[in-house]
């Protein structure tokens, strides 16, 4: 990490941004400590994967999981009014929303309602997506999170660097100072008693708490349910006991029927952390009953749109919309392992982001990250429901690079005048065969003046060198050789 990024963190400020992915990642690579931190977590996170897998079948389940996704996502539409309807049936009030800014203001007036003064939130990826937690701050609410790793970030004044994660870059003894200077604890290498200081400090703001916001795994549209699934009982804690529980989910997150849950939750605990089950899997059907004494007063829903609509639309890129969000595909990239999230600059990181991000910011901000990979094709390997991330990559790869007519929001932005003018002039010359042969015969006898040095390409690759004769020129030699030296008819039958 450069000096300039280490007084910001000291600061306390996260500067991290997709458009300056290239030197984000420069730094990561030139910092040991995070490359460490990463490729410690991820050997654990790979090995418990294939251990949890062992006794399964695992293609057979990830067909099972990619249908179940496919399938749900045909019927979209239907199945978000079913979902509507029944949860509103079971006393869920439904939101809309159109984008993350709107989905703050309904969350904001939703507290403003009750006077709440606090916000207590369980893990939610797409409340980090909209920045929840600093508009609720703006209109004077305390938005505090529950879930271990994202209170460690929180203190630290970060965001997420992993999906599952969040607090995955930072070690034992980072840990430890972060909450010795925010929470006065002592200095300890100690897991355990870090573990239950945090759960102290946080039990009381629990109790404390107005409302509750939490995220969705799986909402069934057959029963109006919300399935939430966690290990450290935070999420549970969220739902039920402050007096009001607000539900932030992505339109996608919609199945069809609650026997589609068993196997994608299957898939869900194995492929992120290696576990059969989670320690806590809560199932929201409405507030509680007058004849029942826990539970919230009332439940919202607030499902989030924020471009994936668009991606909808486009019957390649509606792959995207199949995630999970297990981060197995995280877990095994090659570029991710070495640079971290934070490099990547979005709520997003990894392979999944790289495909995600670009609908929500566009290509102007995300352009560098469909590049932010080797194409090696491990995370389409290990993607529980099947996504084909390479090939979606190489699809926004070439939206990026293309005339702008993309369904992507800002497709064009990597393409340049020299660039469109460089493959005219090679389409130009590859459609006529003289202008060809002239043309390579030339650069073949002044190959010695050719460049050892073309951009950034040329950093870590030997620059091409022109061949002194043509393919073409050496078959002929070569026919011409073995025709003079292949006997005649007439030599045959003598």
């Amino acid at each position: 990490m450069s000096v300039q990024n280490q007084d910001v963190q000291h600061r306390g400020v996260q500067t991290y941004s997709p458009r300056e992915f290239h030197r984000q990642a420069h730094d990561a690579l030139g910092n040991p400590q995070i490359r460490g931190n990463f490729r410690k977590a991820m050997d654990g996170l790979m090995a418990k994967r294939r251990d949890a897998f062992a006794d399964w079948d695992l293609e057979i389940l990830r067909e099972l999981g990619a249908n179940i996704r496919l399938r749900a996502l045909a019927r979209l539409p239907d199945l978000l009014e079913q979902l509507e309807a029944n949860c509103q049936a079971n006393g869920i009030r439904v939101h809309w929303a159109e984008d993350g800014e709107e989905a703050c203001r309904i969350i904001r007036e939703i507290c403003e309602a009750h006077g709440a003064s606090s916000v207590i939130k369980g893990k939610s990826m797409v409340s980090e997506e909209m920045h929840l937690n600093a508009h609720l701050e703006a209109a004077g609410i305390e938005a505090l999170e529950s879930d271990l790793g994202e209170y460690l970030v929180q203190l630290n004044e970060q965001t997420p660097s992993h999906i599952i994660m969040p607090a995955i870059h930072l070690n034992t003894d980072e840990i430890s100072e972060i909450m010795h200077d925010k929470t006065g604890t002592e200095r300890t290498r100690d897991v355990d008693y870090m573990t239950a200081a945090a759960r102290a400090q946080l039990r009381e703001r629990f109790m404390a708490a107005d409302v509750g916001v939490s995220g969705v795994n799986f909402a069934v549209a057959e029963t109006g349910t919300l399935c939430l699934v966690e290990n450290e009982g935070n999420g549970r804690m969220t739902t039920t006991v402050p007096p009001v529980h607000i539900a932030v989910t992505g339109i996608e997150k919609v199945v069809e029927h609650l026997r589609d849950v068993p196997p994608l939750y299957a898939l869900l605990t194995r492929s992120a952390t290696g576990q059969h089950v989670t320690t806590y899997f809560n199932m929201i059907s409405g507030p509680r009953k007058p004849e029942e004494h826990d539970g919230p007063r009332e439940v919202h829903l607030v499902l989030v749109d924020s471009g994936r609509s668009n991606i909808y639309q486009d019957d390649e890129l509606l792959d995207t919309l199949r995630c999970i969000r297990c981060g197995a595909c995280m877990n095994h990239c090659p570029v991710y392992t070495r640079v971290g999230g934070h490099t990547y600059g979005t709520t997003y990181p990894g392979p999944i982001g790289s495909i995600l991000s670009p609908h929500m910011m566009g290509l102007e901000e995300t352009k560098d990250l469909p590049t932010a990979s080797s194409l090696c094709g491990a995370c389409g390997e290990v993607c529980p429901v099947k996504i084909p991330i390479p090939d979606l990559l190489v699809r926004l790869r070439r939206e990026a690079v293309g005339e702008g007519r993309g369904n992507v929001p800002g497709a064009g932005i990597k393409r340049t005048r020299k660039e469109a003018a460089a493959w005219k002039g090679f389409q130009w010359l590859a459609t006529h065969p003289g202008a060809w042969r002239s043309g390579t015969a030339l650069a073949g006898k002044l190959k010695a003046l050719m460049p050892s040095k073309l951009g950034a390409w040329t950093d870590y690759r030997t620059a091409p060198a022109p061949a002194a004769r043509s393919l073409h020129a050496l078959v002929k030699e070569h026919q011409a050789g073995q025709s003079r030296t292949e006997p005649t008819r007439e030599e045959e039958r003598r």
